[in-house]
Order: C-alpha cells, then sequence, then structure tokens
C-alpha cells in the first residue's frame, strides 16, 4: 500500500522534509518547486510509513486504499508525475535518503541580543515569516492585524466547504499564544499607529498584508448593481467583518462569472452547492440564509483563452466533476473548444487540464431559454470575453465575444456578474509602491530605501501562488532581515519594547491580546 496527495494540498512542503525515502517531489531544492499545482509521492518508492501523512497542516494525504470514490483519481495523478522520471540513485545509507549537510540559513549569532520584529499581516505569509523567527533566534515578535480575528486569506479567503485547507490555520494559531509574542488585533497601520510609529518601537517591521483589492475589466456597466468583484462575494460568504451581510442578492436564475482560476470555481461552487451540504461548514450565517433562498440553478464560467490554458489547477476542476446534483457541461460554441479536448493528452503540460473536460458533456447553449429549475449546473465557457455588462437599474445580461470575428457578438441573459480576474495590492501607507504590479517595490523582501522594512507574500511578490508558496518567500525575506541584522544595518528603535503595546491598547479600534 502506498500513499497519495489529494485536492488539499498545499505544497508547503513539510511533507518532504520528513519522508525517509526522498519519494515526495518536486522537493524545495528541485527547479520545478513552485511551478507545479501539487506535490506527489512516487508509488515505487513509498514505503507507507505514513510520516508525510501525520506532518501535512491540510490532511490531503492518505493511504491509496482508504481514498474516497472522488479521491481515486489522486492515486493516478500521483503515479503520472513520475512515469517519464528516471529513478533518483538510491543512497546507500539505511533509509535511502541523500540528506545532504544540514544548512542553518536563518540564525543569530548565539550571543546576539533578541531583536524586536513586527509582523503587518496574521495570513500565511505573515505566519510563515512569524515562525520562521520564532523557531530560528530568539527574536520577540510583535503581531498587527487590521481584522478583529487573525488568520487573513485562511480566516476570509478560503472557501467554507474546504475545511481541510483552513485547517493550516490551526498550525499558525499555535504560534499566537507562543512566549515571545504579542499580538494585537483590530489594529491598522496607516490609520491608528503609522508606519513611523511602528517602526520606532522595532529593529525591523515586516508587511504581509496581501493583496485585498480587485482587479477591474474596465468594461461598459461594470458597476452596475449586480455587478461585484469576486472579492466581495468571498468575504460575504466567509463573514468578512468589513462587507455587510446585504452585499450580495440571489435573486437571479442565471449567473455570469468571468475568469477561470480557483477563485472563479470556488464562487461557482458555492452559488450552485446544496446548502444542506454547508451548514456544517463555517460558512455565514447570512450567506447560509440567503443561498437556501436563491434562485440560481446556473452558473457560466467565460474563460478568454481555451480550456489548455485555464488558471484553475486540476484538483478543483475535479472537486466540480463530483459536486452532487450539479451538471457540469462545456459550451460548444467554438469548434477550437472540443478540438482541443479531444487532442488533449494527460500529463502533456496545459493539455492535462483539457483532457480532464473529455468526458463532459458538450452544449451549443440556446441562451434564449430559461435555465431548468430542477437542475442545477455549470457551464464552461472558453474563447469568450466579456465586452459589456448590459442593464439600466440593475444587470440584466452580458455581452460577449462569440466563437471568431465572423460571428460576432452575442447577449447572455443574466441578473448577476462576478468578476473574478484576480486580486491587486494597494498602497501601504509610508512605503513605495509600484502601481503597475500593484506591489512594494524590494529587492530580496528588503524594501527599497528604507532600511528595517521587509515585505513578504503578495505585496512582496504580486498575487500569485497559493499557501504553501508562502513559505519560500518568507524564508527569503527573513534570511535578509537576518543579514541585516548580522550586518548592523538594523536601525535601533527608540522606544522601549513594552511602549508599543501601551500605545496599540490605547488606539486600537477593537482590543486583541497584548
Amino acid at each position: 500500500m502506498t500513499y497519495a496527495i489529494t485536492q488539499t494540498c498545499c505544497s508547503d512542503a513539510t511533507c518532504v522534509a520528513v519522508c525517509p525515502v526522498n519519494c515526495i517531489h518536486p522537493t524545495p531544492q528541485e527547479r520545478a518547486f513552485g511551478s507545479t499545482e501539487m506535490l506527489h509521492i512516487d508509488p515505487a518508492t513509498c514505503i507507507d510509513c505514513g510520516a508525510c501523512a501525520d506532518a501535512c497542516p491540510v490532511d490531503a494525504i492518505f493511504p491509496v486504499d482508504s481514498l474516497s470514490a472522488p479521491q481515486r483519481e489522486y492515486a493516478a495523478i500521483n503515479a503520472a508525475y513520475f512515469a517519464d522520471k528516471e529513478p533518483e540513485p538510491a543512497d546507500h545509507g539505511p533509509n535511502f535518503h541523500s540528506w545532504g549537510e544540514p544548512v542553518f540559513d536563518r540564525g543569530l549569532p548565539s550571543d546576539f541580543a533578541p531583536i524586536r520584529v513586527a509582523v503587518v499581516g496574521t495570513g500565511p505569509a505573515g505566519m510563515y515569516a512569524a515562525e520562521d523567527l520564532l523557531l530560528h533566534t530568539n527574536a520577540e515578535v510583535t503581531l498587527v492585524d487590521r481584522l478583529p480575528v487573525a488568520g487573513g486569506l485562511i480566516r476570509y479567503g478560503v472557501a467554507p466547504d474546504h475545511p481541510a485547507t483552513r485547517k493550516v490555520g490551526d498550525t499558525f494559531a499555535r504560534f499566537h499564544t507562543h512566549p515571545r509574542v504579542r499580538m494585537h488585533l483590530g489594529v491598522e497601520v496607516g490609520e491608528d499607529i503609522t508606519a513611523e510609529e511602528l517602526a520606532a518601537h522595532h529593529d525591523a517591521v515586516v508587511y504581509a498584508v496581501g493583496a485585498s483589492a480587485d482587479r477591474r475589466l474596465g468594461i461598459p456597466g461594470e458597476d452596475l448593481p449586480g455587478s461585484i468583484p469576486a472579492t466581495t462575494f468571498v468575504s460575504w460568504y466567509n463573514a468578512h467583518p468589513e462587507v455587510p451581510a446585504d452585499a450580495v442578492a440571489l435573486t437571479a436564475e442565471r449567473v455570469v462569472v468571468v475568469g477561470n482560476g480557483n477563485v472563479a470555481l470556488d464562487v461557482a461552487r458555492i452559488l450552485v452547492t446544496d446548502p444542506a451540504s454547508l451548514a456544517g461548514t463555517e460558512i455565514a450565517g447570512h450567506a447560509l440564509a440567503a443561498l437556501r433562498d436563491a434562485r440560481v440553478r446556473e452558473v457560466v464560467l467565460l474563460g478568454r483563452r481555451g480550456p489548455e490554458h485555464a488558471a484553475y489547477t486540476a484538483s478543483e476542476l475535479l472537486a466540480l466533476t463530483h459536486l452532487p446534483g450539479v451538471d457540469l457541461v462545456v459550451d460548444d460554441h467554438d469548434p477550437r473548444t472540443g478540438a482541443t479536448i479531444d487532442g488533449s493528452v494527460a500529463g502533456a503540460g496545459g493539455h492535462e487540464k483539457a483532457a480532464l473536460l473529455r468526458g463532459l458533456p458538450r452544449e451549443t447553449v440556446d441562451w434564449s431559454r430559461t435555465p431548468v429549475p430542477e437542475r442545477r449546473r455549470i457551464v464552461l465557457r472558453f474563447h469568450s470575453a466579456p465586452l459589456e455588462v448590459l442593464g439600466e437599474d440593475g444587470v440584466r445580461g452580458v455581452r460577449v465575444t462569440e466563437a471568431t470575428a465572423e460571428a460576432g457578438e452575442r447577449e447572455i441573459p443574466a441578473g448577476m456578474f462576478l468578476r473574478a480576474v484576480g486580486y491587486r495590492g494597494v498602497p501601504v501607507a509610508g512605503l513605495p509602491f509600484d502601481e503597475a504590479s500593484g506591489t512594494v517595490p524590494h529587492q530580496g523582501g528588503r524594501v527599497s530605501g528604507m532600511p528595517g522594512t521587509y515585505v513578504v507574500g503578495w505585496i512582496k511578490r504580486g498575487p500569485s501562488g497559493g499557501i504553501g508558496a508562502n513559505r519560500t518567500c518568507a524564508a527569503e525575506t527573513v534570511g535578509t532581515l537576518l543579514a541585516d541584522a548580522v550586518a548592523g544595518a538594523l536601525p535601533a528603535p527608540s522606544r522601549p519594547p513594552r511602549a508599543f503595546h501601551r500605545l496599540a491598547r490605547r488606539r486600537g479600534r477593537r482590543r486583541g491580546r497584548g
């Protein structure tokens, strides 16, 4: 019996570190790490020890013979990754693992005085940075978050029907009560305290504020009532304190979602999932009540390019194919879509995603007909871009491109329009900002022209990469910070250690632990 990694893989490589036979790839030392959608276990070398399953923070690893019916495809997915690869030469040690020389590249000299580091943001990027500092140094860490609940993207960005993914938050939460941590919630840098005040109380400040804004399409009608960004919809069903319960109205029978990344699939899935199956999750009460009364029967996912270029992961698409009571169909309006699917080969780069669509029904959809009330379905419409959101007092349809330039355009009647075309960083008060990329300029995480100031996560590298990508991102930033500390390049704080905690308690809108 071997193990397999399944849908909820976060790719933070904790499993790689504990595997005694080096059967999980790609590893952080391999070029492919960070470019694959998930990690994979080689069934030919797995020895069934279970160490990876014990270490996995998101419960993504199971014995192959215990996989549920929807998960059984992952046994083949794991094996296919190694199908055309030559096995690495085995070491002569007792556990066949070439460990290499130990490297301690993030640490401080033993006689180095503790440094005070503030981490702004308690999402994955900020907590990986805090974890790195706490485990490898004697640093004292101040966690600051503008929201009343810690967690960032884990708490307010992960879909409620993905509880295993949310479990990584438990790993981070153990550091909230670490003896060298002080946490202040409901404190916003730039509003309650200034960046200069924060820096004056710490040796270094790490900003892990993410990318909280949505990207716009720049098309007419984008701001009509009923046209909302996916960021708002996701925050709404996750009970984000800054999004009111009445921010979303689910009165439409058909919803058009532009985008084909994982967020687009998340919102489509939530819209058509049986609300009874969401009742046991952490979904917001107001969202569950609205979904129970919702009229949504059809969600159309618009993709500007073909299925081979879809941005969603194969695992998230597979999850849609197993959604109870929901039909998944491909709009056959463009001959290029069917040709790509029929000519795709599993495991062949981007065409692997197209191959996953091979068994789905295809249909030239008659958009003049209203959705069938007895069924719910998701329509994947590739090679189609939105041109205009139609309506006067609210959304009544979306004008989109048709198969070819000769065929022109088509109107899809819809009562709601969601744009899921990506996130974007927003300027941080007191820091430089690159408007083109939506990031803070930096070198290895060090903010340009601001000694002692650092960035990590999406505000550093842009909105790309999942939860696990923040681990290596944080390692780089913390490495830069510690190198600066050893070199004496950090400006010394001008205020005593406890002064900031008194300031944060006085200024904070919602008091956290201090």
